[in-house]
């Protein structure tokens, strides 16, 4: 968790730093040049700004995470894993390759972002399992499926990047929880996937009014810790598509949003109790409560409450 920013041109410097912050990898570079990069992570993510001043070429071993790849400037050419061989250019927001896959490369003086997630993740936001036997989900393509997906996942990294995992907030674990799951749903909305979201008829069966209560009590009981769509579901003994469902068809809002709602009420309680002379601040009390961008917290908060939370602090 936090920073760190690697500048050096020195090429074996350059490769060993390389092989730790990824996995094992060769490189090998037409002539010396400046490498910068800076990290920033916290559980699950890693965000890397990466500038190359060289032209280098690269083979990597399987990193065992998803590993997605967003040009600034500059090429990556002749880009291969299994099955695949493509080449990428400014704008381009790709997937490197399956996280059990190795892959090779070219970066010609490239500038570029390096997201990185934990598979889990994907687990947490979705469900394949026809039956009721979760099975882990997979991306099943390396491009996004339309130029929207990946304009929403350019926004999304960015707004990580920017808001969420430089700041001194990121270790808070609801920030981490909500932001991981952010980012896991935004990569299976933009790349083809075997997720299945749709809810089957035992789905449609299963979504009652008690599943609903019970995953409303569940979560108005656990607000406080880090929460997934699966974890909720499984506590409930439901599928995600059904709980899901249940959300959407007697509230008409996702078990997410529900969960959202709770938290900007606890976070609305802690104002009115807080003494604003005791140190206590609106940007502490948002970020408590998995709110890491304090002008996002103040829109939703005036709209649920009619005023600002810094004057109900102050009241």
């Amino acid at each position: 968790m936090g920073s760190l920013v690697f500048d050096s041109d020195d090429l074996e410097a350059t490769e060993d730093f390389l092989c730790q912050a990824y996995a094992r990898m060769t490189i090998g570079a037409s002539r010396a040049g400046r490498a910068h990069i800076r990290r920033d992570s916290m559980p699950s993510v890693t965000v890397d700004e990466i500038a190359l001043g060289f032209d280098m070429s690269y083979a990597v071993t399987p990193l065992g995470r998803i590993c997605l790849c967003l040009m600034h400037e500059g090429t990556i050419e002749d880009h291969v894993f299994q099955g695949v061989r493509d080449s990428f250019g400014p704008g381009d927001m790709v997937l490197f390759a399956p996280p059990d896959l190795p892959y090779a490369g070219r970066v010609r003086t490239a500038r570029y972002n390096i997201t990185m997630l934990d598979t889990a993740l994907l687990d947490q936001v979705a469900a394949t399992a026809a039956g009721r036997r979760p099975q882990p989900v997979r991306l099943t393509g390396h491009r996004p499926h339309s130029a929207a997906a990946a304009r929403r996942l350019k926004s999304t990294i960015g707004y990580l990047r920017d808001h969420v995992v430089a700041e001194p907030t990121a270790d808070e674990p609801l920030i981490a929880s909500t932001s991981g799951q952010l980012l896991a749903a935004t990569v299976l909305a933009a790349f083809p996937n075997t997720a299945r979201t749709d809810p089957t008829a035992r789905d449609r069966s299963d979504a009652h009014s008690d599943t609903l209560r019970r995953a409303v009590a569940y979560i108005d009981d656990h607000a406080d810790q880090p929460l997934s769509v699966a974890g909720i579901a499984a506590a409930v003994h439901v599928t995600v598509r059904t709980l899901q469902y249940a959300f959407r068809r007697h509230l008409d809002t996702t078990p997410l949003g529900y969960l959202r709602r709770v938290r900007l009420a606890h976070a609305h309680q802690e104002l009115r109790a807080a003494d604003p002379t005791d140190g206590t601040t609106v940007g502490s009390v948002a970020a408590r409560w998995g709110f890491p961008h304090p002008g996002r917290f103040a829109a939703q908060y005036r709209q649920a409450y009619g005023t600002s939370p810094s004057h109900t602090l102050r009241g």
